[in-house]
């Protein structure tokens, strides 16, 4: 059964948030987790996938928190309609062990996030500010996992690093960055720019990359070797 919580405005706007899983505890767990933050707001839950790109289409959130396995649609295939029909909504997807090809499938979805279920709960928390502020996360258990997958994907392409060899200096420096987990503002600050000049770059790194979001040109960046680690 769907639920809506009113929001109350204090301040700073909360983060929006509409949760999906099948599990209700699960969904108990994630919704107690993310109330210990003041500034996020669960506005909506769903049981499915269906119901939670409705829920998308009615509070707009900024951010969809998504399970990858769900009736009627699965993750993945809501995480495609919310960018389709609700492109300012970002889409974290909840993953556990043994998904990896789940994983591999979400990045062509425009995923902004992936968070392991058993996770810290403190990465929970940090995913949502991450991709509620422009960024890309991948909580530190499955990061690893996802960039091998992304290997695998980009090595049917010329090598990572012929691939952004064409890019600017400033360009490989905010790819870099992207690649860090950094959102535009912190890049702006980072590099001493507006925040729509680090957007003007993206959007030229993305095209010139034959990326479609953030996690691709991270996993990009780290196989071209510009991020440590």
């Amino acid at each position: 059964m769907d639920r809506v919580v009113d929001t109350e405005t204090t301040g700073a706007p909360p983060i929006r948030v509409v949760l999906a899983d099948d599990e209700a505890m699960i969904r108990a767990g994630v919704r107690a987790i993310l109330a210990s933050d003041p500034g996020i707001e669960v506005v909506a839950e769903a049981g499915d996938g269906h119901a939670a790109v409705e829920l998308v289409r009615a509070h707009r959130p900024r951010v969809a928190l998504l399970d990858i396995r769900m009736p009627r649609l699965d993750g993945l295939a809501a995480a495609a309609e919310i960018r389709r029909v609700v492109p300012d909504t970002s889409t974290i997807m909840l993953t556990t062990f043994g998904e990896d090809d789940h994983v591999a499938r979400a990045l062509g979805h425009g995923a902004s996030g992936f968070l392991l279920k058993a996770g810290d709960p403190r990465e929970l928390i940090a995913g949502v500010h991450a991709v509620a502020d422009g960024g890309a996360y991948l909580s530190p258990a499955v990061a690893r996992r996802v960039i091998e997958l992304g290997a695998g994907r980009l090595a049917r392409r010329p090598a990572a690093r012929d691939r952004t060899a064409g890019l600017t200096e400033r360009e490989r420096e905010v790819l870099a960055l992207v690649g860090a987990g950094l959102s535009n503002a912190e890049i702006a600050r980072r590099l001493h720019l507006v925040e729509g000049t680090v957007k003007s770059y993206l959007t030229s790194i993305f095209t010139r990359l034959d990326v479609r979001n953030r996690v691709q040109a991270a996993i990009l960046a780290y196989e071209a070797g510009l991020v440590d680690g």
